[in-house]
C-alpha cells in the first residue's frame, strides 16, 4: 500500500492508511496487522488484513473485507478472526493461512452474539485456550435480536446509574467474558470446540461486568495455562458512576471446558482502591503482573505496577517501589506490560515529558530496587510485544507513532536500546511531506519558577526563518492529559502547521507524564494554575520566538480544553487573540453534574456540588460572560454525554446575544469525539476558514488538486 501527497491537508490525514498494531508470530518471521482507510471520491471505507515480512519490511494483501476483524496468530502461519454475520447475524469464527494470500478461510463456529476482543494462547496438551467478550443478558446468555424486550413504546426507566454512558443509553445487556478450548480433530485437522455448547459465561451467576465499558477491551483480561484473569467494577459500591474501584479477579481453570466456570476470586491490593488494569500473565501462568491505582475516586490517579501469584491461596498482590507515605518511589504511570521470555522482566510503557515510553524492570518488586530507565526516546509507543516467543531472541516488537508519521514498526533490542524501524507507513513523515525537524519543545518557568512547563512547537515544512508566522495555540483536553509526540486524526497539530502557522502546544499544570505533582496540581486549580501556565507560555513566545507573528494569534481547545477556551474568553488571555475555538467546552462548571462518570467532578472539584457548591462557582467560566469579546467558533455533538450539547449552544447564545462574531458547528450523530470522516473533514474546513479568516490566511483549507493515491 502506497500512500502519495503533494501537501498534507485535512483531506489526506483522513485518507491514509491507519494499522493496527503489529503482531509478530511465534518465530517472529512475519507480523499481522489490520489497516483501514477511507476514499472521500467513493465515500468508502475499506479494511484489510495484511501480513508483514519482518525482515524485508514488506506487507502482503491477505484478505479485504470489512467483515473480517481481528486477526490472531495460532501458529506461525495460521491465525484466526471474527467475521460479522452479516445477513446470517451473530458473529463467525474463522481459521485462515498467511502463508495462502486470499485463500478460501474455513468456519471454525458459528455463534448468534456479538463476539470481539478476541484472546488465544496454546495450552499444553496441544489445544487453545480461547477468550472473548460480548454483550450478555441478565439471564446470562448471549444478547442476540431474539433476546431483546419488543415494545411499541421508546421509553426508558433506570433505577440507578449509569442511566447512560459515553453516547449511549444503557440496556440490560452488560459486557461479560467467554471461554473455551479449541483442538484439532485428530482425523481431519479440523478446529473445533471441545465443548458442543463451544463457549461458557465466565461471569455467569455473578454482577461483574467485563470488559469494563466505555473502552474496556482485551486489555482488561487475559487468559494463560493456570486460568483467567479479568478487571471489573466493584458492583456494590453504589452509583457506579460516582467510584472507579475496579478489581482484578482470578478464575481457576485446568482446561478451558469447566461449565459452569469456577467462582471468580479476588485479587487483595491493601490501601489501593482505584482503576486495576492491563492484566497479564507470566509464561508459566503462575504470576499476574497488573495496574492499580489508589483513589476510588480518581480517573487519573498513578498507576502502580503490581504482581500476584494466583496459585497461591492468599491473592494478595506485591507493589513495585512502593513507600511507607504511599506515594510511590516510581513518579510514573505504567501501563502496556510485556513480560520477557524468561519471566525475569518486566517491560512497560509509560508517559515521560510527552512521550511514551518503554521502561524495563525486574519481575520481582523484591529486585526493583534502582528506578527504570526508558528504553525508548522518540515518539510515542502504543503496543510492546516479544518478537518470537520460540527461539532465542530478546527482541521487542513496538507499535508506535509520532507527530509526523501515523504508525511505524521497529525493533529493540532492549539490552543495547538499539531500535531498528521495520515499516513506516509515510516513511516517517515524508510521504505526508513532513520531517521531524519540524518539532522542537520549549520550556517555561512558572510565574513562582518552582516548576517549568513544557511544550511543543511544530513549525510548517516550508518554514523560513525570514518570515514570520501566525501562532496556532492548542490547548489540550483531560484535564489530566498531555499533547504527546504521537499521531491523531482528531487533533493534528501538523493539520495547523501546514496550513501556515507555528504551532505552539503546552502541557501545563494538570498534563500527565511530568511527575504527580504536576498533574494533581490542578485539583480545586481549574482556572487557576493551568491559566497562569498558559498565560507565561504565551509571553514566553511573544518574547523568544521572533518568527512568531502574536498580532494574528489563535487559540483551541476540546474538553477541558474547551473549558480553558471559554475561561480564557473571560479572562485577559482572551485579548491576545483574535479567534477562539471551543469543541465540546463546558460552559458553566455548575453544569458538571449533568455528565454520566460523576467521580470526575466529585474528584476534580474537591466534592459534590452541594458540598463544595464554592469550588463549583470559583472556576465557572459563566461568572465572566461579561468580558466575552473575542470572535470564537463553538463546536459541539448530540451524542456528548460527557458535556452535554447544552453547553455549546448556551455559549453560542451568549455571544451572539452580545453581538460577537461566532459561528456553531453541530454534529448530530458524534459524540465526545468526531470520529466519521466526512463529519470530520467538515470539521476541519470549518475550524481552518475560521481561524484563517482572522489571522489573514485566506487559504483554501483543502485544495481541489490535493489528492492521496492508495495501491
Amino acid at each position: 500500500m502506497t500512500l502519495m501527497a503533494k501537501k498534507f491537508t485535512p483531506e489526506v490525514m483522513l485518507s491514509a492508511p491507519r494499522r493496527s498494531a503489529g503482531q509478530p508470530n511465534p518465530t517472529g518471521t512475519h507480523a499481522l496487522f489490520s489497516v483501514t482507510s477511507y476514499s472521500f471520491e467513493e465515500h468508502k471505507k475499506t479494511s484489510q488484513i495484511r501480513v508483514l515480512d519482518v525482515k524485508t519490511g514488506n506487507s502482503t494483501l491477505l484478505y479485504e473485507d470489512a467483515a473480517y476483524s481481528e486477526p490472531t496468530w495460532i501458529t506461525d502461519k495460521e491465525f484466526l478472526f471474527f467475521k460479522n454475520g452479516g445477513d446470517k447475524g451473530g458473529t463467525f469464527l474463522m481459521l485462515a493461512d498467511a502463508s495462502k494470500p486470499g485463500s478460501e478461510p474455513s468456519e471454525v463456529r458459528h455463534f448468534k452474539g456479538s463476539l470481539s476482543n478476541l484472546r488465544i494462547k496454546p495450552l499444553s496438551n496441544g489445544g487453545f485456550a480461547f477468550a472473548c467478550s460480548a454483550p450478555t443478558t441478565p439471564q446470562g446468555e448471549l444478547a442476540t435480536p431474539e433476546t431483546k424486550e419488543k415494545s411499541r413504546s421508546t421509553g426508558k426507566v433506570y433505577d440507578e446509574l449509569f442511566a447512560r454512558h459515553w453516547d449511549t443509553w444503557c440496556s440490560k445487556d452488560q459486557n461479560s467474558i467467554w471461554y473455551g478450548r479449541l483442538q484439532r480433530d485428530d482425523s481431519s485437522s479440523v478446529m473445533t470446540f471441545a465443548s458442543s455448547s463451544g463457549l461458557t459465561n465466565a461471569l455467569a451467576g455473578t454482577k461483574l461486568v467485563s470488559p469494563v465499558p466505555p473502552f474496556g477491551g482485551t486489555g482488561d483480561f487475559d487468559v494463560g495455562p493456570e486460568g483467567l484473569v479479568f478487571v471489573a467494577k466493584d458492583p456494590e459500591l453504589k452509583p457506579l458512576a460516582s467510584y472507579t474501584k475496579s478489581d482484578l479477579y482470578f478464575i481457576p481453570l485446568s482446561s478451558f471446558e469447566e461449565e459452569p466456570a469456577p467462582k471468580p476470586k479476588v485479587v487483595k491490593t491493601p490501601g489501593l482502591e482505584g482503576y486495576s488494569g492491563s492484566p497479564v500473565f507470566a509464561h508459566d501462568g503462575k504470576r499476574v503482573a497488573f495496574t492499580r491505582m489508589r483513589s476510588r475516586q480518581y480517573e487519573s490517579d498513578k498507576t502502580r505496577l503490581m504482581i500476584v501469584d494466583v496459585t497461591s491461596d492468599d491473592l494478595t498482590a506485591e507493589e513495585f517501589y512502593k513507600t511507607e507515605d504511599g506515594e510511590g518511589s516510581w513518579d510514573a504511570k505504567p501501563d502496556a506490560i510485556l513480560w520477557s521470555r524468561d519471566d525475569k522482566t518486566i517491560f512497560v510503557t509509560a508517559e515521560e515529558h510527552g512521550r511514551a515510553k518503554v521502561w524495563k524492570l525486574p519481575s520481582h518488586p523484591a529486585e526493583a530496587k534502582e528506578l527504570p530507565v526508558a528504553l525508548t526516546d522518540k515518539g510515542s509507543v502504543s503496543a510492546i510485544t516479544l518478537l518470537a516467543e520460540a527461539g532465542d531472541s530478546d527482541q521487542l516488537f513496538l507499535s508506535s507513532s509520532s507527530i509526523v508519521d501515523n504508525s511505524s514498526y521497529t525493533l529493540l533490542d532492549p539490552s543495547s536500546t538499539t531500535t531498528t524501524l521495520i515499516s513506516s507507513t509515510s516513511l516517517s513523515g515524508k510521504k505526508f511531506g513532513l520531517s521531524h525537524s519540524q518539532l522542537s519543545s520549549i520550556w517555561t518557568p512558572s510565574s513562582d519558577k518552582s516548576y517549568n512547563i513544557h511544550s511543543w512547537v511544530l513549525k510548517p515544512s516550508n518554514f523560513s526563518p525570514d518570515k514570520k508566522y501566525p501562532l496556532c495555540f492548542l490547548i489540550h483536553g483531560g484535564p489530566q492529559g498531555a499533547w504527546m509526540d504521537g499521531w491523531s486524526t482528531r487533533w493534528n497539530p501538523a493539520i495547523f502547521a501546514e496550513a501556515g502557522y507555528v504551532v505552539v502546544s503546552p502541557n501545563p499544570t494538570g498534563s500527565s507524564g511530568y511527575g504527580m505533582a504536576l498533574q494533581d496540581g490542578i485539583t480545586g486549580q481549574w482556572g487557576g494554575r493551568p491559566y497562569d501556565d498558559l498565560v507565561k507560555v504565551f509571553e514566553y513566545v511573544q518574547v523568544n520566538l521572533e518568527y512568531v507573528d502574536m498580532e494574528n494569534s489563535v487559540a483551541l481547545g476540546a474538553s477541558y480544553g474547551g473549558y480553558m477556551i471559554n475561561w480564557v474568553q473571560g479572562h485577559a488571555l482572551g485579548r491576545k487573540f483574535k479567534a477562539l475555538v471551543c469543541h465540546d467546552g463546558v460552559f458553566s462548571t455548575l453544569h458538571q453534574w449533568t455528565t454520566e462518570e460523576l467521580f470526575f467532578p466529585i474528584h476534580d472539584f474537591e466534592g459534590t456540588l452541594w458540598e463544595n457548591r464554592e469550588g463549583y462557582e470559583k472556576w465557572d467560566p459563566a461568572r465572566h460572560l461579561d468580558q466575552w469579546a473575542t470572535p470564537q467558533l463553538i463546536i459541539h455533538s448530540e451524542l456528548d454525554y460527557r458535556l452535554a450539547v447544552t453547553e455549546g449552544l448556551a455559549a453560542f447564545n451568549v455571544l451572539q446575544h452580545k453581538g460577537v462574531p461566532s459561528r456553531l458547528l453541530v454534529f448530530p450523530d458524534e459524540n465526545h469525539w468526531v470520529l466519521k470522516p466526512e463529519n470530520s473533514l467538515v470539521w476541519h474546513k470549518e475550524v481552518l476558514r475560521w481561524i484563517n479568516h482572522y489571522t489573514g490566511l485566506e487559504k483554501d483549507a483543502n485544495p481541489a488538486e490535493t489528492k492521496v493515491a492508495l495501491r
